[in-house]
């Protein structure tokens, strides 16, 4: 008899519990800034759950105003917003964002930035040259950004700029997985990096895949303008397989591209994790001797996929959502270092 009764109360119990996807993720709250409102989307359509309401406007003097449309105090949140289009609008938008979580007491304000702005700009060079990189780290931190999500930042020691916890992901995974369902014959290929600078992931990649690596040393004059190009390795008769972390204008990859055609590859692919595609970019991927040029949707895509048919994109949406996941719940993010999620 007793036991009919506690069996009673435990089934009382479970049904008034709230719903599956309340219990989920309870007390987490994801807002988008205006940069890349589809892959916010994207995140949220994966966890189950709603993007969270949020207002950006500018006023007539060009200020940017922001209305955070719901209750944050006591939740868990993350704000995403990459840094392309306008950048520096964009990368105010966040900080204001971060600040209105902050100070309606929220409990702890992720910012999810898939492309690091002036993350180029991370070592002084030469004299009198600002370490900017550095600037943004200290600004997000006083801002009040508890936590940073981003993927192949730069230069990993960027993380070192900040003195709150940095989860650098590696798109890496998700571009050995296209690799291996797009490039036929794979297993014969080289994988080359078209700077000195990006050597190590390069070489990480060619590991994974078992296959072998080049270089091309360059030299560049001035900023966004390459001298000249050395080739430090064989590529006659194979498949390249070009990997950086950025394209900008382009000319770099086209110039790589050109010098491993001269050298005898069959064919050219470009990977690369953040498509900016400025300035002459698109034309002159058009006009370059490239199979395709594959980036991931770290930046918006679609238009820059219309104006080129090269152009073709890599969803990382869950790689971030999964972080996302992690950290809300206090789990390891180190399995998406090397795993795609499914």
């Amino acid at each position: 008899m007793k036991s009919t009764i506690i069996l009673e109360e435990v089934v009382n119990r479970l049904d008034n519990l709230p719903s599956p996807l309340a219990t989920r993720m309870p007390n987490i709250k994801v807002f988008s800034g205006s940069s890349h409102p589809d892959l916010a989307q994207r995140i949220v359509d994966r966890l189950g759950i709603d993007l969270g309401k949020v207002v950006t406007k500018k006023f007539s003097n060009m200020e940017t105003c922001v209305e955070i449309g719901e209750s944050v105090r006591g939740e868990d949140v993350y704000i995403v917003q990459s840094g392309s289009g306008e950048i520096n609008d964009n990368l105010m938008e966040l900080l204001i964002m971060i600040n209105a979580c902050k100070i309606a007491s929220a409990s702890r304000v992720t910012a999810v930035i898939p492309c690091f702005p002036y993350a180029r700009q991370d070592k002084k060079d030469k004299s009198r040259a600002p370490i900017t990189a550095k600037l943004v780290a200290n600004i997000l931190s006083v801002s009040g950004a508890d936590h940073i999500i981003t993927m192949d930042l730069h230069a990993s020691q960027i993380q070192g700029f900040f003195d709150i916890p940095v989860d650098n992901l590696f798109a890496e995974p998700a571009v050995l997985k296209w690799i291996k369902e797009n490039i036929p014959d794979w297993k014969t290929s080289i994988v080359v990096s078209p700077d000195a600078g990006g050597a190590k992931r390069v070489t990480s990649i060619a590991d994974r895949l078992n296959v072998e690596f080049a270089l091309i040393h360059k030299e560049r004059k001035k900023a966004n303008e390459v001298a000249s190009m050395v080739l430090v390795g064989d590529v006659k008769d194979r498949t390249a397989i070009l990997v950086d972390d950025m394209a900008d204008t382009c000319g770099t990859i086209c110039h790589a591209a050109e010098k491993l055609i001269e050298a005898g590859a069959v064919k050219v692919y470009a990977i690369l994790t953040h498509g900016i595609f400025s300035g002459p970019a698109i034309s002159r991927i058009n006009n370059a001797c490239l199979e395709a040029v594959v980036v991931t949707n770290t930046i918006p895509q679609e238009r820059h996929m219309q104006d080129c048919p090269k152009i073709q994109c890599i969803d990382v949406s869950m790689m971030l959502a999964e972080a996302v996941r992690r950290t809300h719940n206090g789990e390891s993010v180190s399995y998406l270092f090397s795993n795609v999620p499914y």
